[in-house]
């Protein structure tokens, strides 16, 4: 029902123009990537760029066998892909840690493949890493998270390596800024910030 009511939104939004798909290039010297999936790409953008240190983020798909996928083809469940963010960043000024922090409380790791109210593979969470390090701090991060968590669930979030990664449609990018009160309807519909709060606490205003 609710992976409907994107797809309604995207279709009734101005100006959608349906880009090509390319796979990330790397990002310029003295800066890092790291590829996180918590469910719809939309609100998981928000987040990292207001992180001092974040140069962009990226929506895309990733973790799947079908290469340049579509929106439309990702949305089936049947490409192996999921949706997520990936977040280029300069570790002079955040460091991957810090990334992962952000990352946990903006999930339900609880949730196999789904995330909130949007259900099926292209919505599991996950950890794409990048090098050794990021494998090292991700496992470290789940550890943490699964002692010292308030909720019962396991935490079931995937930390595979990361495989090629294929940008979104452009009308997806920074949807959060393009269409605010779209956005702000499906996440309020979705449940996204009543089930983070049970899961993490209630978030300083």
């Amino acid at each position: 029902m609710y992976a409907v009511l994107r797809v309604l939104l995207v279709v009734t939004a101005l100006a959608i123009p349906f880009g090509s798909l390319q796979a990330q290039s790397k990002p310029a010297p003295g800066l890092e990537v790291a590829t996180f999936a918590g469910g719809c790409f939309w609100c998981m953008e928000a987040p990292f760029d207001v992180l001092p240190g974040v140069v962009s983020t990226t929506s895309g798909y990733t973790g799947g066998h079908k290469v340049n996928p579509t929106y439309e083809e990702v949305t089936t469940g049947t490409t192996g892909h999921t949706e997520v963010v990936q977040v280029v960043y300069d570790p002079r000024k955040v460091s991957y840690r810090q990334l992962l922090e952000v990352f946990w409380r903006n999930i339900d790791p609880t949730t196999p493949n789904a995330q909130f109210c949007d259900q099926g593979s292209q919505y599991r969470s996950g950890i794409f890493y990048h090098t050794e390090e990021q494998l090292r701090l991700a496992k470290a991060s789940r550890d943490h998270i699964e002692r010292t968590k308030s909720f019962r669930e396991p935490v079931v979030t995937e930390i595979t390596p990361a495989k090629a990664f294929y940008r979104a449609e452009e009308y997806h990018q920074d949807y959060y800024k393009k269409n605010p009160l779209r956005y702000k309807y499906y996440r309020a519909n979705c449940g996204r910030d009543n089930r983070l709060e049970q899961l993490w606490g209630k978030r300083p205003k």
